[in-house]
């Protein structure tokens, strides 16, 4: 009994890889290509674990697919291994294409050519689990309803119609081949190992360096919260329970502008780690707005609680204190990360805002 895991060093894929090891002694094997966001220091507690099996890989390369599905014989393939960053793809979507659309292609056929030869309990029982986004939806009015499993398709950026696109392969794969697959489509995560380019750590790295803190346009944009380690126990649910074919939305039932986040994180930096120069809502920095900047996602998970029980264990409160106090206490992860090619992104992204 096995697992192959995609995407295994990034945030969400590492977070699920320890919460697993948490709970199971089931081995996984875990390809990552490192690129800029995917770190094995994310995985360091798990350095000389016997059941951990790490391989430098990228889910583009056919031969090196086919290889660990025939040595390793897993039970089920999770595919977290994204091009993952809105601001990224508007200044570089071929790389989202290539990794989300191209990436996710062979790899569902590499698992469709594996599957296919399996026989009896084995082929009955085996995944593909697709870890997917809310974005692929669009951007709901203020007053609208939540996202449901079944609201229409509205990517608009290049990211989300990465993503899209690569939901639509998988459930072709499933209605076209029969590979029996699993797609759940989560909000915006966040907690330990959050690559600080997206909001919530960008903005504790930067509080704490004294740096500006830059808010899209007016702050109002909304998003729903989930705590990464909740959003790994969905992903263990949907896997031991879900139903072939379906989607699960996977939320925190956390909505909140940016505006709050940032003031939230000020607050929590002021009594954790105060600054002798004040208030870190000294720094807040409103910015132009990003191209196509959706207004409001919301997430409806009602679904997956009605279905397999889950709900999040976390409230936005806790945790984000749990989230502020785990950056406090790891300075040496995020200097680690904070390599040139960061910077440079940085200087990409903001300079002209």
């Amino acid at each position: 009994m096995t697992l192959l895991v995609t995407g295994g060093a990034g945030f969400i894929g590492s977070n699920f890889v320890l919460d697993w090891f948490a709970q199971s002694d089931e081995p996984i094997v875990n390809l990552d290509a490192l690129t800029y966001a995917g770190n094995l220091q994310n995985l360091a507690a798990l350095q000389g674990h016997a059941a951990h099996t790490f391989v430098r890989g990228d889910i583009g390369d056919r031969p090196l697919l086919d290889r660990l599905l025939a040595e390793h014989q897993p039970r089920a393939v999770l595919h977290f291994a994204a091009e993952s960053h809105v601001d990224r793809s508007i200044h570089g979507p071929g790389a989202f294409i290539k990794t989300n659309v191209e990436g996710t292609f062979t790899l569902l056929e590499a698992t469709r050519a594996y599957w296919s030869a399996l026989r009896g309990a084995a082929r009955e029982d085996f995944r593909f689990h697709h870890v997917s986004t809310d974005e692929v939806y669009g951007s709901l009015a203020p007053s609208a309803p939540a996202f449901t499993e079944t609201h229409p398709y509205e990517p608009n950026s290049p990211y989300s119609a990465s993503k899209a696109a690569s939901d639509h392969l998988v459930r072709a794969w499933h209605h076209t081949y029969g590979l029996p697959v699993v797609t759940t489509n989560c909000s915006n995560n966040y907690g330990p190992y959050h690559f600080p380019e997206k909001l919530i750590p960008l903005m504790i790295v930067n509080a704490l360096a004294a740096k500006p803190l830059p808010i899209y346009g007016d702050g109002q944009q909304v998003r729903d919260w989930l705590y990464v380690t909740d959003h790994a126990t969905a992903i263990r649910a949907v896997l031991a329970g879900g139903q072939l074919g379906e989607t699960y939305n996977v939320g925190g039932w956390n909505e909140k502008t940016n505006k709050e986040i940032v003031l939230t994180i000020c607050a929590l930096l002021d009594e954790l780690a105060p600054s002798a120069e004040g208030p870190y809502t000294r720094l807040i920095t409103h910015v132009k707005d990003r191209p196509g900047h959706d207004r409001r996602y919301a997430i409806d998970a009602g679904k997956i609680e009605r279905e397999l029980g889950w709900r999040p264990a976390e409230t936005f409160d806790s945790g984000i204190r749990k989230t502020v106090q785990w950056y406090l206490a790891n300075k040496d992860w995020v200097a680690n990360v904070q390599s040139g090619g960061y910077r440079d992104w940085v200087a990409t992204n903001y300079s002209v805002r």
